[in-house]
């Protein structure tokens, strides 16, 4: 069950890491805050934390009235929150998995809400801790959960998936073309000792993968680590219902802000959109509606929005990243003419 962090009790994070939050900033947050136009008075959701920066931009302006309920599953986000924010009262810091904000923000007191935001991914904060085994720069224990507390680690899934359940994963999570390679190597290695550490892992991929191969602005174990993370955390699942929840907690004229770093969420967060954004959603060759879907959202981004030169400069990891906005419709509105949604 998600749980309310009273953002007054004492932190128990490492030190130095709310200053680290502080100086963190968000990937696109200029646009996202320019589209989702937060007010004095409103309540939005950050259904991911994460170092706080979007957070702190949201409550910054629908302050002082208004309220912002941030939601982490990782806890570590939690406590920080409660140093960054220890004197705002318009934050709300949650324990919880963002598919669950419907339920979060009912509990709360607030059945509708005029902001969802959703920054995809892994935080900064999570990449840059080698004990949390998201990265293989640095060696470290191979966990990858996002809640340390609950679940199977990436070294759980890497020791005892077969070789087909991985070959899949990295497949259908990562589109790594040497999937069936590593995956056998994996099994193989395995066998004499388990593979426990970012570093053991990080290696068997540099030995399988022909050097030749290699790609030219990645390293060839990111695809893996990716498809591990997603399935450790189920992230595409939690995906699609916390799309589904955001929609249906967002009052007429609220707006849905959505950040991915990857063609697997970027694909299913369009297809949401574009779906809540139909009058109907009959097959093509159909002479006569009897769906009877109704759409609720207008999709405001008609082309996706990426981020700009000024900040690929200042940081090279949002090169990937997609912001998608749409607004909610109000009951019974004939919506506009949706856009193109590439």
């Amino acid at each position: 069950m998600p749980t309310v962090a009273d953002m007054r009790f004492t932190a128990t994070a490492t030190p130095g890491a709310a200053a680290d939050a502080l100086e963190h900033r968000p990937v696109l947050l200029h646009p996202l805050i320019e589209s989702l136009q937060p007010r004095p008075g409103q309540i939005a959701v950050d259904g991911t934390l994460g170092a706080g920066g979007v957070t702190a931009a949201l409550a910054e302006r629908v302050a002082p009235a208004g309220r912002v309920i941030a939601i982490d599953r990782d806890p570590d986000a939690v406590r920080l929150a409660s140093e960054r924010f220890a004197e705002d009262e318009t934050v709300i810091a949650v324990h919880g998995d963002f598919a669950d904000l419907d339920t979060i923000t009912r509990s709360l007191g607030y059945p509708e809400v005029d902001i969802v935001t959703l920054d995809l991914g892994i935080s900064s904060l999570q990449l840059d801790d080698p004990s949390r085994g998201f990265s293989f720069r640095n060696d470290g224990p191979l966990d990858m959960r996002m809640d340390p507390g609950g679940g199977e680690s990436a070294a759980s899934i890497v020791n005892a998936w077969s070789t087909e359940e991985l070959t899949s994963a990295m497949r259908d999570y990562g589109e790594e073309r040497f999937a069936r390679s590593i995956a056998a190597a994996i099994v193989r290695s395995r066998a004499d000792r388990p593979i426990t550490t970012t570093g053991q892992l990080r290696a068997l991929v540099e030995e399988t993968v022909p050097r030749r191969f290699w790609p030219k602005r990645i390293h060839p174990a990111t695809r893996l680590f990716q498809s591990l993370r997603i399935a450790v955390n189920h992230e595409l699942d939690s995906l699609e219902r916390g799309l589904q929840a955001a929609i249906s907690i967002l009052r007429p004229g609220g707006r849905l802000g959505v950040i991915s770093f990857h063609s697997l969420e970027d694909t299913l967060v369009k297809n949401a959109l574009h779906v809540a954004a139909q009058n109907c959603i009959c097959p093509p060759q159909q002479p006569h509606c009897t769906c009877a879907h109704r759409a609720t959202l207008f999709i405001l981004t008609r082309k996706v929005i990426r981020p700009d030169a000024a900040e690929l400069a200042t940081n090279p990891r949002s090169r990937s990243a997609r912001l998608r906005v749409a607004e909610k419709l109000h009951a019974g509105e004939i919506p506009r003419n949706p856009p193109a949604n590439g």
